[in-house]
Formats: C-alpha cells, structure tokens, sequence
C-alpha cells in the first residue's frame, strides 16, 4: 500500500531535511543488517488485490469512495482512480494450506466489497485493465482526491514539463499525448509478497528478475486499452510510460523509467539496493514527520518505520519490487511480484502466486548467483517478450 499521508517537496531547506532522513533511514538500515535485527523465520507470505468498479453496463465508475465508506472495512483502501479500489490481505506463515486460506479470504472480501458496490449500482470486476476504459475516463474528475495522488500528478508534471506521452505498439498502434498521469489508473494487478532472508538478498533477487519473463508470460490477461489490441499484457508499457517523468526531448535527466525492470543484476545488500534508487531516482513527496529518528531508535533496540525511505520506495514502482516493514515489533524485507494482472478469477490469481513462490523457493542448485551465469540483458529481454507475446514467447534460457 502506498504512505498516505504525505506532502509537497519544496526545494531548499525542505528538500535538504527530507534527504537526510532518507539518509539516515539507510544507515538505520545497514545497523540492522549488521546487528543481524532483520527477521528470517518465519516466511510469510502477503498480497494486494486491485480491482474495477463498473456499473451494469460494464463501465467505469466514479463511486470509489462511497463504496469505500459503505464497506467499511481496514483491509480496503483507495486507488489513484475513482473506478478502483485495493484490498490487502493479512499476511500468512508460508506453511500448510496458507494459499487456500488466502483465497478464501480473498472470496470473502470480494463478496462484501460487490455487497457494498450493489448499493451504489455497481460491480466488481477482476482484469488487468477494464476494456471499456475511454479517453473520458482519464479526466481529472475521475481521480480520487486525495493529496498523494493530486501531489504525485503535480509533481510528475513539474518534473517532465511536458504532456505525458504514450506509444504503444502491438496488432494497433496507440499513440496519445495527457495532462496527467490517470493512464496509471487504467492498470490493475494482484500483487503478491513474499519474505525473503535478508542475508541472501543479492541471489533472492536476481533469481526474482530471471523467473519474471516465464511467468509472467503464463499470467497474460490485459490485451485492449482505449478499444486497441496491443500486448498481451498491455499494463507493462501503459504502467511504464504513465508516469515516467523523463521528459522525451532529454531522455537523460533520469536514465531509467521510475517503472522498470533495471538495468543490471543487483550486486550488493538490501541497503546498497535503496542507496541505487535514490541515486537514480529524484524524490517527489515529503512526509508529514521531519524527525531523523530511525538510527536512534535501533540503538535503543526499537524498529523503526523507515518512513522516508519507504515513502521515497513506494514512487519507484520496479517490476520486483524489494519492501521493508514492521511487523509485531520485528523488521522484514520482502519482495514484491508487481507484474501480475488482476483476475480474471481468483483461483488464476493464486494459482500464478503459487508457481512465482514455488519457483522462488525452489531455486536449483545450479543456478544459484544467476547474475553469474546468464546475461541480465537476457532476463529483461525475455520479460518484456512476455508482456508483448504471453505463452507464444520464446525466452533465453541456460544458453
């Protein structure tokens, strides 16, 4: 879920304070690491449910918020569009019949969230992007109201100096210039956590980006935008377009979309990971607190929240996505599986979790330290011809 509750970034003495937070929230960060503060076991496993809100003619709505209240539930929060809403599910030891039971809860919250949507004449519906979505329903009226999202567009804007621009190529062609980043608001995914054991994080997460082509290519389900057939899974150009802030005419002011797969293997800590993106990526928002508390609380032995780091995280919206939290008092790290559409039902959603934790988990021996035995030019070649082609792609693989 992204932090909520934030602010402008001003340039100067603002901007100054919120860096040394960010700062001081790596070095709280490579404490933990080194003081071994990082919880290993047990593995738990989390996800967040997107999902459309249509009428009985199956087009958007603008009712987000009335169906939010009327649901009423701490599970479910808003969206950047008024036409969809996030659940997120409690997160499960990695045991058992754990997938069962999210589903179930999954089931159950969908049904109150249908419930809650029939009393304003809507409906529910799972799918990477809503094929009816039109040009009208990226006005600004459809975006929800609230500061993060009417900040991030702001922001986004100042940034680029440019109307956002979009170019997609498949079966048609897409081509459009917006005022505004609402094309964001057209995707929706299942997005699937897992914990991961911050002592092997550099080999955890290259596996991650090598597996992303091949299921991904078997999660496929978002072919139409604005009435065109494009990719197979059409979200992973919109999503990486809708809010690159790099402006077309100087390419070079950020080298890499803020949506990205990368543009190597990783080859250091969790911290050294963090450090590269605010490197690479200008911080937008500020947080309401302006506190540098995070390496003071860990000497006192408390986790911290890792607020501007987090924040600074949740504007970088990388395939696999590494996450930090607090749980009961005890810090984690966890990847999140960004790529997979919503829907079309919930036994597809979890069973695509299934196979991405299965082949997470049963990394073969002979290819543990990929980043040493195959081409991350290979990886990301093989999942962006999974976005383009689904099951009809061919990969590179072991040569």
């Amino acid at each position: 879920m992204g932090v909520a509750n934030v602010k402008a970034l001003e340039k100067g003495q603002d901007q100054l304070s919120y860096l040394h937070r960010l700062l001081d929230d790596i070095k709280a960060l490579e404490m933990m690491l080194e003081k071994d503060l990082i919880e290993k076991v047990p593995i738990r496993i989390g996800a967040e449910q997107e999902f459309c809100l249509v009428s009985d003619h199956w087009e958007p709505s603008d009712k987000a918020l009335e169906v939010l209240k009327t649901v009423d539930d701490h599970h479910f929060t808003s969206e950047l569009a008024l036409f969809n809403l996030e659940i997120n599910l409690d997160p499960l030891e990695l045991k058992g019949n754990c997938f069962s039971k999210m589903a179930e809860q999954l089931q159950t919250l969908l049904a109150k969230a249908n419930k809650a949507a029939s009393e304003h004449g809507d409906r529910v519906l799972l799918t990477g992007i809503l094929p009816t979505l039109s040009r009208k329903h990226m006005d600004l009226r459809y975006m929800t109201p609230i500061d993060r999202y009417l900040l991030l567009n702001k922001k986004v804007q100042e940034v680029r100096k440019d109307a956002i621009e979009l170019h997609i190529k498949g079966v048609d062609e897409l081509n459009l210039h917006h005022d505004s980043i609402m094309y964001e608001g057209c995707n929706t995914s299942f997005q699937a956590h897992l914990q991961i054991n911050p002592d092997d994080f550099k080999n955890t997460y290259n596996w991650a980006q090598a597996i992303a082509g091949p299921v991904l290519a078997i999660c496929t389900n978002s072919p139409i935008l604005m009435g065109k057939e494009l990719w197979e899974e059409s979200r992973i150009a919109l999503f990486t377009q809708s809010v690159d802030t790099r402006a077309s005419t100087f390419l070079l002011n950020e080298r890499e979309s803020r949506v990205g797969f990368g543009n190597a293997w990783s080859t250091g800590t969790a911290a050294d990971f963090y450090k590269d993106s605010i490197v690479r990526f200008r911080s937008l928002l500020n947080t309401l607190s302006d506190k540098n508390t995070s390496t003071s609380k860990v000497e006192e032995g408390e986790m911290p929240s890792l607020d501007a780091l987090n924040l600074h995280n949740s504007t970088v919206y990388k395939w696999n996505r590494l996450c930090y939290g607090v749980a009961d008092g005890k810090a984690h790290l966890r990847i999140e599986n960004r790529y997979m559409p919503a829907g079309p039902s919930v036994d597809d959603e979890i069973a695509n979790m299934m196979l991405w934790v299965g082949l997470m988990n049963g990394r073969p021996k002979h290819l543990e330290a990929i980043d040493e035995k195959m081409d991350f030019r290979d990886a990301k070649s093989n999942f962006f011809n999974a976005a383009r082609y689904g099951m009809a792609s061919q990969f590179y693989w072991e040569g």
